[in-house]
């Protein structure tokens, strides 16, 4: 181990209590353990160090050592006095301790219940894009889900039918090895059952050995009113099978609402622009403007300005978690008229110059704004 302070390896003080190290250390372990990062050097020699770290500080008279010698007062080969057989035979018991319950690895007999936690299979995800109607109303869905099954000839366990999996002779069946290192002890994954505690000698041939086989499945998902981007469905044991013959994970089925041409969503309110003419908006007039729920009449008000909003309440969507439902703003848009022939462009022209005679009583805004213009301007001078 490389010589860094001990407490700063655990991250906590020098004057932390026993209970302190020990969960600053099951946080660390449960972090850097080799199972959770396979093929990671650096997490490997990490894990080694914070557990050499706690099976010193853990020991009320290697820490004493180590408070008043530093790394020479643990050191075996400068005469501190801790040999490399009792370093060992309390590590195992600090392993069990603290991490065997985290991974199933401790002392003894407790790889057997590692091993079934790990038989589990691995959860799956489903991306599924949904029409916004069907997002806010609910519907039900067929998807076709890639997968691992349960091979049912040989019943999930690997072997041809009327053969069983023998034990394996190189872990007795922990499906983990240990190696000792002074008194340091690493256990690591069975390199020849590669966790599993058995061996196959006569493989099933549908599997191959595997004692599952991969499948499409088809699944119907019921979709509940109201979901939206982001949200999560879950079908329990829909998921891969395990290993030699574990339950099966879950399927999340991930929910991704597909842009619409009219609305727009945002929580439990939906959006949308509507284009009206130069004459509604000084006019006023009334509007079909459209919904979930079908048609619905919008009064807009004379001398409306371009981006007013109206509010239509509870014609939005109501969330998949309860509650009222949200509304529809309707945001008013000025379409200004293209295409025009000769005699209405003459008709505009007629119109614009009654409105500049009365002093842009009319254009209140526009009269502000050449207003304050102007001021930007003499102030430069």
């Amino acid at each position: 181990m490389a010589k860094q302070d001990l407490y700063e390896l655990l991250g906590v003080s020098k004057e932390a209590t026993p209970q302190e190290m020990k969960k600053a250390y099951r946080r660390l372990a449960m972090k850097y353990h080799p199972d959770r990062n396979p093929d990671d050097n650096d997490a490997e020699e990490k894990f080694k160090d914070i557990s050499e770290a706690y099976e010193i500080l853990s020991d009320d008279q290697k820490r004493a050592a180590y408070d008043r010698y530093g790394h020479a007062g643990i050191d075996p080969s400068a005469g501190g006095g801790f040999g490399g057989g009792a370093g060992a035979g309390n590590f195992s018991d600090i392993f069990g301790d603290v991490f065997g319950d985290i991974f199933g690895g401790g002392g003894g007999g407790g790889g057997g219940r590692g091993r079934q936690r790990a038989n589990r299979g691995s959860d799956l995800r489903y991306t599924l894009e949904l029409e916004l109607e069907d997002a806010v109303k609910g519907t039900t869905v067929e998807i076709r889900v890639p997968t691992l099954v349960h091979c049912d000839p040989c019943d999930g366990t690997g072997a041809k039918k009327g053969t069983q999996p023998v034990t394996c002779q190189t872990c007795g069946g922990a499906g983990q090895v240990r190696m000792q290192q002074g008194f340091f002890s690493v256990q690591q994954t069975c390199p020849t059952c590669r966790g599993q505690g058995k061996s196959i000698k006569d493989p099933c041939r549908e599997c191959h050995g595997q004692g599952r086989k991969e499948k499409r499945k088809t699944l119907s998902v019921k979709i509940p009113p109201g979901v939206d981007t982001g949200d999560r469905i879950r079908l329990a044991g829909e998921g891969e099978a395990g290993a030699q013959g574990g339950p099966a994970g879950d399927l999340y089925v991930q929910v991704a609402v597909k842009d619409h041409a009219i609305f727009q969503r945002e929580g439990k309110d939906l959006y949308t622009e509507v284009p009206i003419s130069f004459v509604d908006a000084a006019l006023g007039g009334e509007l079909e403007v459209p919904t979930l729920d079908g048609r619905v009449k919008l009064k807009i008000p004379a001398e409306s300005q371009t981006g007013k909003l109206f509010r239509l309440r509870g014609k939005g969507v109501a969330p998949v978690r309860g509650g009222a439902a949200g509304d529809l703003l309707c945001r008013v848009i000025l379409e200004t008229p293209v295409n025009l022939n000769k005699d209405q462009k003459e008709l505009l022209r007629t119109f614009q110059d009654s409105l500049e005679k009365d002093g842009h009583r009319q254009s209140p805004k526009r009269a502000g704004w050449f207003d304050g213009v102007k001021q930007f301007f003499d102030d430069m001078i």
